[in-house]
């Protein structure tokens, strides 16, 4: 007798279900969320078996469950797994020192950004350590993973190749081989029989990737699955896939520059935001040990105006950047506001502080801004760059090429201070900065001997002592 199915319609961002379509989901308040998904009913229990369940002591709350026995949390024996270390620092640094066994990680990215390359990599210099891998490749024949391995990741003879999108068959052949990691490549392509639906809609990937999950707990593999990315740069899918795996890893980069950043927005084994510098070459991707020296390399003395250096925290670490402004004449109708790579709403409001707290008039000006690198700059400590940029160029003189600018601009025009100011000095000294300009409450009790570090209030005490 064939099981009767039936359609449902489940949020992608809160998992909620609902019985038919409808433009905004109502528990999460989202619009345009709501995806079919087909679903068999479950099987219900006989009266009878209920009744005997009552009658032996089961809860009014629920029937089929157990009592499970519940030690003190100082009871608990056990420590840390060892981590594997892959030998490409920054990816180890990303996940808090190492791959987790029995962890699960979720790598998304923009196509052609570099998921599959340092995810071959890392399986390949695994393999060499002596650690088995196993690599599922559900878009690629194995001839085409051969050909980039080849090309990208000459070492990596040695992995196990599978070409399967049927999750029984990957889990079967995984438990087989019993691999210390396995990656599957992509989690949209594969599929299990027990659900009915194409590959990569809401039900099956939810539901392969929990019982990847599973497998992962039960086994100690590590397990990393490929995720890819909607129009709005989120990964697809249901939003609980982020909510399953352990560590969320997510390429960010330009398709024409040379590097790539690697972001770890979730973590439960390690630092949340840390993030490697990774710079694409023709024998793959090779790991950056000085971002900051990356991102300064082409910075010349003889500047022109507009050109800002500040220095950022991504996870524990600082990591200095350029910033470039530019102000220019209105040609026609309303002034452009540009940014590429800093929060537009971020830089309107600046414009706005500019205008109102330091006399510099944008209403007839197009301004441009770009954080040099292909970098988003996520934090207030760059906004006191962004403003130093902007007066450069408004005032057309350059601002010193061994000054550093760190602070949170306030509406008031003050200058706030921002945490960990100290590892942001010590790093701009290394990078052979010679002024610092910050908050004066930021200010260390111990500044680094080779920089002169400049408290002030507000930007008007900052103007006048650049312009005079």
């Amino acid at each position: 007798m064939a099981v009767k199915t039936r359609s449902i319609y489940r949020c992608t961002d809160c998992g909620a279900e609902a019985l038919r379509w409808a433009g905004k989901c109502d528990t999460c308040g989202e619009w345009n969320t709501l995806v079919e998904e087909v679903a068999a009913p479950k099987a219900s229990a006989s009266k009878g078996l209920g009744a005997a369940r009552r009658k032996a002591g089961a809860s009014a709350f629920g029937e089929g469950g157990a009592v499970a026995e519940t030690p003190r949390l100082r009871d608990v024996a056990g420590a840390e797994s060892h981590r594997l270390r892959t030998g490409i620092a920054e990816f180890d640094f990303v996940l808090g020192g190492g791959v987790v066994p029995g962890s699960m990680v979720l790598v998304g990215g923009e196509p052609g950004i570099g998921k599959s390359t340092i995810l071959l990599q890392v399986v390949a210099r695994l393999e060499g350590a002596g650690h088995p891998t196993l690599y599922v490749s559900g878009e690629e024949s194995p001839l085409q993973v051969k050909l980039r391995a080849d090309r990208l990741a000459p070492d990596a003879g040695a992995v196990q190749l599978l070409g399967e999108t049927n999750l029984e068959t990957i889990i079967a052949t995984a438990t087989s081989v019993k691999p210390a990691v396995l990656v599957v490549d992509s989690i949209q392509t594969v599929f299990t029989g027990d659900l009915e639906g194409a590959p990569g809609n809401v039900g099956q990937v939810r539901e392969c990737a929990a019982r990847l999950m599973r497998f992962a707990k039960e086994t100690g593999t590590a397990v990393f699955v490929v995720g890819h990315v909607t129009k709005g740069g989120g990964i697809a899918g249901p939003k609980t896939l982020e909510h399953i795996v352990d560590t969320v890893l997510y390429f960010e980069g330009e398709g024409t520059a040379d590097h790539r950043v690697l972001r770890a927005t979730k973590n439960r084994f390690g630092s949340v935001d840390e993030i490697g510098v990774f710079r694409m070459t023709v024998q793959g991707l090779e790991a950056v040990e000085n971002p900051s020296a990356l991102f300064l390399g082409e910075r010349s003395d003889a500047r022109a105006s507009g050109s800002a250096v500040t220095c950022l925290l991504e996870g524990t670490r600082p990591m200095l950047l350029e910033v470039q402004g530019l102000a220019a004449k209105a040609g026609f109708g309303t002034p452009q506001r540009v940014s590429t790579g800093y929060d537009g709403r971020r830089l309107a409001l600046l414009l706005a502080v500019l205008d109102k707290r330091a006399g510099l008039s944008f209403a007839q000006l197009d301004v441009f801004l770009n954080v040099v690198g292909g970098v988003r700059v996520q934090e207030p400590a760059g906004d006191l760059a962004v403003a130093a940029a902007l007066a450069s160029s408004v005032y057309d003189k350059p601002l010193p090429a061994d000054a550093v600018f760190i602070g949170e601009v306030g509406l008031g025009g003050e200058i706030r201070g921002v945490s960990q100011a100290e590892r942001r000095l010590l790093e701009a000294e290394k990078m052979g900065m010679r002024v610092a300009y910050i908050a004066e409450r930021s200010v260390p009790k111990r500044a680094p001997k080779q920089l002169k570090v400049r408290g002030l209030p507000d930007l008007g005490a900052l103007f006048r002592e650049l312009f005079r």
